[in-house]
């Protein structure tokens, strides 16, 4: 029976033409399956379905996505991102709740200071006008000097202004639409925050997970909600790890009223 499923022409040139066409026809596809975004069922029979292939170094997987939460995409992962996604496609079982809580993964950020720095990431869900916004919140564990720099000046927050974020003195609004960059969520986990190519060409990574990070049902709700995420950043020692949300909040309130945040929205996927 044939499929309504999207094929990218990046996932076509990865699988060939011959596999791709079995797709479409229903002979390969699954007709039921868990949306690799959104984790909740899918029909690729009744409704729109994305093809989204997962690259890494030495093996892919194909997975399957409603097409209103991703677009059909290749994926440039690790080798060993590649297996943790597979252990938790295998260990998700239909009708298994995904993992709750407010998780915090590092990165390793080449524009250092005097010492090798890292982008700490934690996510949470913030209150703005009444609603509540799925966030991103950045803080390096060292100072950001611009890349090139002898010295040892602070310059994360203006960097970050310089390719297009907002200070941000409270959180009363959300900022404006960042193009180019972007936030994937795929496999129901947080992979990676994309930031334009210097040269104009495909996405590259600003910060990604080190494996695929796990975010709560709430915060994934509201990200497939609003299709974007709100991102902000404070230099280092403005806002700790907090273990709460309403401690994330109250630290982010303290950095914006001391003039230590900036902060966009970035559209959800696309890359």
């Amino acid at each position: 029976m044939p499929r309504m499923l999207d094929v990218s022409d990046a996932v076509r040139a990865e699988i060939g033409d011959e596999e791709a066409d079995r797709l479409v026809a229903g002979e390969n596809a699954p007709g039921s399956y868990d949306c690799t975004s959104c984790r909740t069922p899918g029909d690729s029979a009744q409704e729109r379905t994305s093809t989204v292939l997962f690259v890494g170094d030495e093996t892919a997987v194909l997975a399957f996505a409603h097409a209103t939460c991703l677009p059909s995409q290749v994926v440039q992962v690790t080798e060993d991102q590649l297996r943790g996604a597979v252990r938790s496609i295998n260990a998700d079982a239909p009708g298994a709740p995904p993992a709750q809580g407010v998780p915090q993964q590092q990165a390793p950020q080449p524009r250092a200071a005097t010492e090798q720095a890292v982008l700490g990431v934690t996510s949470g869900l913030i209150l703005i006008a009444g609603e509540l916004h799925p966030a991103l919140v950045v803080e390096p564990t060292a100072p950001i000097v611009r890349p090139g720099s002898t010295g040892s000046h602070d310059e994360f927050l203006t960097l970050l202004v310089e390719q297009g974020y907002q200070p941000m003195a409270h959180l009363d609004s959300v900022p404006p639409v960042l193009h180019g960059w972007s936030v994937l969520l795929a496999m129901g986990q947080l992979h990676a925050v994309l930031q334009p190519h210097a040269n104009g060409g495909q996405s590259a990574a600003w910060w990604q997970a080190h494996q695929p990070l796990q975010v709560s049902d709430g915060w994934r709700a509201a990200a497939n909600k609003h299709q974007q995420v709100l991102l902000c950043a404070a230099p280092v020692g403005s806002i700790g790890r907090q273990p709460r949300e309403d401690l994330l909040r109250d630290a982010l309130d303290r950095a914006a009223a001391a003039g230590r945040l900036v902060g966009a929205v970035l559209p959800l996927a696309g890359t």
